[in-house]
C-alpha cells in the first residue's frame, strides 16, 4: 500500500466520517462566518470606508479572531466526541466509506476543504499580526479604554504626539511584550469589575484615579528617550520668552526674557550647561511617591570619586526611599503627558490670541471660570461659556454689541483648556501631575537646587540663577531686548 493510501485510509476518511456531527459542522459554519467578516472588514479598511471608532479595532481585530479560531477548534472537538460516542457504542465501522477521487462531486468538495484550509491559515495569520499591530496602537491604548483618557488627551497635543505609546512604555523584544500583555491583563481585571470594587474593596482589584505618576515600571531613558535624542550633543544657549497677563481690566501683558544654558558636551570635551552637567553619573533618594521631595544626592566626580549631599543631619546616612540613576525622565517627567495649571493655560492662551486681550477683565474672570468646581466636563463645556457671556452681560454690558464673537471664541477656548487638563471622573485636576521641567509652578530644579543639600565639606548643591539661565528682563511690559532683537 502507497504512503498515500495509507494517509487516505488511516486518517482522510476517518475524518470525513467522524466529521460529520453538529459540532464540527457549526464550528466549520462559524469560522466561515468570522473569517468572511474580517477578510470584508480588512478590504473596507484598505479603501479608507470605516469610521474613527476605537471599539470597530477591538471587535474586528481581536473578538472576531478569538471567535475565528473558537470556531477552528470545534471541529476537532467534535470529531473527538463522535468517535467517543460511536466506540462506546460499538459503532465504529471496519471499514470507513471509500473516497473515490473518480467522483466529481468528491473531488469538488475535497478542493473546497483544501482552499477553505490555507484560507484559514491566511486569515489567522493576518489577524494576528494585525491583532498584535492594533494593540500597540496609540488609539488602543488611549481611546479603548477610558482610564486612560486624560493621558490619550496630553499626549495627542503633545510634541511626542508621533511617537507611539509603545516606542516608551513597552519597548522591544518577546519579554517586554510579555510583561505588557500581563500587565495589560491585570488592568483590564481592574476596569471589569471596577462597579463590583467597593462591595468589597479588599478582595477586588480597582484601578487607581488618578493613574500615579510617575510610571516606576518606565525603562531608563538611554533605552526610550536617546532614541531619539542626544544628550551629550552640545545645543549651548536657547532664548524663552514667557508672557503673563495681570488680573485687571486691561489684561497688562509682561514678559520675562531669558536664556537657557542648555549646554552638553562642547568642542572640547567639556560637559557644560543644565545637560552637560547631568550627564554624568549622580543617583539621589526621593521619600515620596511623586518624586518631589529628594533629600540625598550622591555624584560621581570626574576623578572617580563620590559627594554626598544631603539635607539630613550629618552622620544620619543615606535615608530610606526610592533610590534612583539619574535621567531625563527625573526633570523632564511628563515629557508627552503634560498637564498645566489653569494659570499657565490662560497665560499660553492669550499669548497665542486664542483668547483676546482686548476683553476687559477676561484673563481674571477666565481663570476663575477654569478654576470653578464642575462634577464633569460636560457640565463644564456648559456652565463656562454660559457664566463668561453672564459676566459681560451683567458686569460689562457694552462689551457683548461690539465684541459678541471675541466672547463666544473665549468661552470656547476656555471649554479646550478645560477639557485638556480637568478629568473629574479620574479626580485630575489642576496641578495633579507636578511638572519638574524649571521651577515656577512646582519644585521642580529646587527639588536639589535649593542650598540645604550640603556636602561634609560644606559644599553645596548651587542654588544660583546664574548656573543654568540669564534672565535678560522679568516681567516687564514690552522689554526691549525683545525690540532689540527685533521679535517684538
Amino acid at each position: 500500500m502507497s504512503l498515500f493510501e495509507r494517509f487516505r485510509d488511516s486518517w482522510v476518511r476517518p475524518a470525513l466520517f467522524f466529521g460529520n456531527n453538529p459540532i464540527s459542522l457549526a464550528g466549520g459554519a462559524i469560522t466561515t462566518a468570522s473569517g468572511v467578516t474580517m477578510i470584508s472588514y480588512w478590504l473596507a479598511e484598505l479603501s479608507g470606508h470605516l469610521s474613527d471608532n476605537p471599539y470597530l479595532g477591538i471587535i474586528f481585530f481581536l473578538f472576531l479572531p478569538f471567535i475565528f479560531l473558537l470556531g477552528l477548534a470545534l471541529i476537532p472537538v467534535g470529531v473527538f466526541l463522535r468517535r467517543r460516542t460511536l466506540q462506546k457504542a460499538g459503532q465504529i465501522p471496519a471499514t470507513f466509506p471509500r473516497i473515490d477521487l473518480n467522483d466529481r462531486i468528491f473531488r469538488h468538495g475535497l478542493d473546497i476543504v483544501l482552499v477553505a484550509t490555507i484560507v484559514n491559515f491566511l486569515v489567522v495569520a493576518t489577524a494576528s499580526y494585525h491583532g498584535a499591530e492594533y494593540m500597540d496602537s496609540p488609539q488602543f491604548c488611549g481611546r479603548s479604554c477610558h482610564v486612560m483618557t486624560p493621558e490619550y488627551t496630553a499626549y495627542r497635543i503633545s510634541p511626542h504626539s508621533h511617537v507611539a505609546c509603545v516606542e516608551c512604555h513597552i519597548g522591544s523584544g518577546a519579554q517586554a511584550y510579555v510583561n505588557a500583555k500581563i500587565n495589560g491583563t491585570r488592568q483590564l481585571i481592574e476596569v471589569s469589575f471596577h462597579p463590583f470594587a467597593p462591595l468589597a474593596p479588599k478582595i477586588i482589584p480597582n484601578y487607581p484615579t488618578p493613574i500615579p505618576s510617575p510610571v516606576t515600571s518606565l525603562r531608563p531613558a538611554r533605552y526610550t528617550c536617546e532614541g531619539c535624542h542626544t544628550p551629550a550633543r552640545f545645543d549651548g544657549d536657547k532664548l524663552l520668552v514667557k508672557s503673563n497677563f495681570a488680573d485687571d481690566e486691561p489684561n497688562t501683558e509682561t514678559q520675562t526674557v531669558l536664556i537657557l544654558h542648555l549646554g552638553g558636551v562642547d568642542s572640547l570635551s567639556r560637559y557644560t550647561g543644565i545637560h552637560g552637567v547631568h550627564l554624568g553619573h549622580i543617583e539621589y533618594v526621593s521619600t515620596d511617591s511623586t518624586r518631589t521631595t529628594i533629600p540625598w544626592v550622591e555624584r560621581q566626580n570626574a576623578d572617580g570619586s563620590f559627594t554626598e549631599y544631603s539635607t539630613q543631619p550629618a552622620g544620619s546616612g543615606v535615608p530610606k526611599g526610592d533610590r534612583r540613576v539619574m535621567d531625563c525622565i527625573d526633570c523632564h517627567n511628563r515629557a508627552a503627558h503634560t498637564f498645566v495649571t489653569a494659570g499657565e493655560a490662560i497665560d499660553q492662551a492669550m499669548a497665542s490670541r486664542a483668547i483676546s486681550s482686548d476683553l476687559p477683565w477676561i484673563h481674571k474672570e477666565g481663570l476663575a471660570l477654569l478654576n470653578g468646581a464642575y462634577s464633569s466636563q460636560e457640565e463644564a463645556g456648559v456652565q463656562i461659556p454660559e457664566q463668561l457671556q453672564a459676566f459681560y452681560r451683567t458686569q460689562n454690558p457694552a462689551v457683548l454689541p461690539q465684541k459678541a464673537a471675541l466672547v463666544d471664541q473665549a468661552g470656547k477656548e476656555l471649554v479646550t483648556l478645560y477639557d485638556q487638563n480637568v478629568f473629574p471622573f479620574m479626580k485630575v485636576t489642576w496641578g495633579t501631575h507636578p511638572n519638574h521641567i524649571g521651577h515656577m509652578e512646582y519644585p521642580g530644579c529646587f527639588r536639589c537646587h535649593d542650598g540645604n543639600h550640603a556636602a561634609k565639606n560644606g559644599d553645596t548643591i548651587p542654588q544660583d540663577c546664574s548656573v543654568c539661565h540669564n534672565l535678560l528682563a522679568v516681567e516687564e511690559a514690552k522689554p526691549k531686548v525683545l525690540s532689540d532683537l527685533g521679535i517684538q
